[in-house]
């Protein structure tokens, strides 16, 4: 899909989710205040307290349009002033017991949206609507990186087979090739049918798997298969991660958790293949010891590319 027809497709999903949810209409969630005024109830909920300039930032309105705003949600008995604990000049904002009982029924209506959507959906397009609504809403918040947002759900690191694991690897690493190398099926089946036969060699001590989890769903992984090169080395394979999650320090999680296992498991050195051009992830090879042994064409992949061979020793 070309980058013209992906960005048509998610401007039009876009105004669609704007419309569902409401954001036409004067007010919103089933209360009798606009989104803007939603959203700051909501930020300072999250908060515990904001001031007015907190909201600026976050909000990023005009501050005479939060000054509007939050003299209103006073009037209306939705929001107090107390004066800060470092400055009593300062002002902050909290929730009376009233606006506490709005931003619960906020929380139930928005809810009920969700879940009402998400019953149209299979757990598999449940989880991609999760992973994808947050890498999409991150890559917005980038442009703005002081607004104070919230860090994403957090990453979670497991170890050994999860269901899904062989079809994730695959979907992962096709998604990623065929983007940016042109590789096609015979890629994809090759990775697929890979996967499928160390996952069934996973019981035996020296080989092992990890995914990287986000809302439950398989991001990210990486593998150790200690049978297949023999001489008392071992194979990383199959490391990959979704593309929303690149950049935020998985990978480097990821390798730093097979690194460990082949040095405690004895391995002399550990080799992995690449492709040339992959800066980012050769950087992050080096840093776990890795050096460059081998450079050549091929076309074991169905397209012709310079494949790399990294090899990393066994400290002391």
């Amino acid at each position: 899909m070309s980058t013209a027809v992906l960005v048509d497709e998610i401007r039009s999903a876009s105004r669609r989710i704007v419309r569902e949810l409401g954001f036409m209409d004067p007010t919103l969630a089933g209360t009798a205040y606009s989104a803007s005024a939603v959203h700051a109830l909501l930020e300072i909920e999250r908060r515990g307290s904001m001031t007015a300039a907190q909201l600026v930032q976050v909000l990023r309105l005009e501050k005479s349009s939060i000054s509007r705003m939050v003299g209103k949600l006073v009037g209306a008995g939705e929001l107090m002033e107390a004066a800060g604990a470092g400055d009593g000049r300062i002002k902050s904002l909290v929730l009376t017991a009233k606006g506490t009982q709005t931003v619960a029924g906020i929380h139930a209506f928005a809810r009920d949206q969700v879940m009402a959507a998400m019953g149209e959906l299979n757990p598999t397009e449940q989880q991609a609507v999760a992973q994808g609504l947050s890498a999409y809403a991150r890559g917005l918040a980038a442009r703005h990186p002081d607004a104070g947002e919230p860090a994403d759900a957090p990453i979670e690191i497991v170890t050994g087979y999860r269901p899904g694991w062989i079809g994730r690897v695959a979907e992962m690493h096709a998604a990623h090739y065929s983007r940016h190398w042109g590789f096609g099926q015979f890629f994809e089946s090759t990775v697929a049918a890979g996967a499928a036969e160390f996952a069934g060699r996973l019981g035996h001590k020296r080989n092992q798997a990890w995914a990287a989890l986000r809302h439950g769903r398989i991001v990210g992984s990486i593998a150790i298969d200690g049978e297949d090169l023999g001489n008392n080395e071992a194979h990383l394979r199959w490391f990959i991660l979704d593309e929303g999650c690149r950049g935020g320090g998985v990978g480097r999680r990821l390798l730093g958790e097979a690194v460990a296992f082949c040095d405690k498991a004895g391995f002399a050195a550990t080799q992995l293949w690449t492709l040339k051009g992959l800066d980012a992830a050769r950087r992050l090879y080096e840093a776990h010891g890795f050096e460059l042994a081998k450079e050549e064409r091929g076309t074991q992949w169905g397209v012709e590319a310079t494949e790399q061979q990294f090899s990393r020793r066994r400290p002391g």
